[in-house]
């Protein structure tokens, strides 16, 4: 009797773990999918940069203004009225990691600090609104999908 459980046990478990098995159709689909949109993205690059967005055209959709200082360390000259915010941390290894990326990409980066603590970590920073929504806009299509959410940050005194 007990060898009759043992052996149904074992058939139950084959089925069970054989069901379990990912289709390799389902991976295909999901391989094909993100093929496309890295297409998508290649032929987006392609089109012609020449184009000037005229001040109509430049998205302002997310401007927060903030009281900002610069992080301990941080050069004060780079923090500006109007700046590009790319990662916000509580995390300070998080934040100043990030910095250093993009340093390495070549850009100024900051760090600044929001009265609440919070880290935001800069890219470019303007007195014009509409330079900064350029380059927020240039740095999202550059890096997209990554920094689609950047904002802009409006730095309040």
């Amino acid at each position: 009797m007990k060898k009759i459980l043992l052996f149904g046990a074992a058939i139950c478990c084959v089925f069970v773990l054989g069901s379990c098995k990912s289709k390799s159709s389902a991976y295909k689909t999901a391989y094909e999918q993100a093929k496309s949109n890295d297409n998508t993205w290649q032929d987006e690059e392609e089109e012609d940069d020449s184009e000037v967005l005229t001040t109509e055209e430049i998205s302002y959709e997310s401007v927060k203004q903030e009281k900002v200082k610069p992080a301990s360390g941080e050069d004060a000259a780079g923090l500006k009225r109007y700046s590009v915010v790319i990662g916000s941390f509580k995390n300070r290894v998080n934040a100043y990691s990030l910095k250093e990326r993009m340093i390495e990409e070549g850009y100024k980066s900051v760090v600044a600090e929001n009265d609440f603590g919070m880290l935001r970590v800069i890219v470019a920073s303007f007195d014009s609104k509409a330079d900064a929504a350029r380059s927020r806009d240039a740095l999202k299509s550059k890096y997209a999908p990554n920094f689609h959410d950047a904002w802009l940050l409006e730095r309040q005194y």
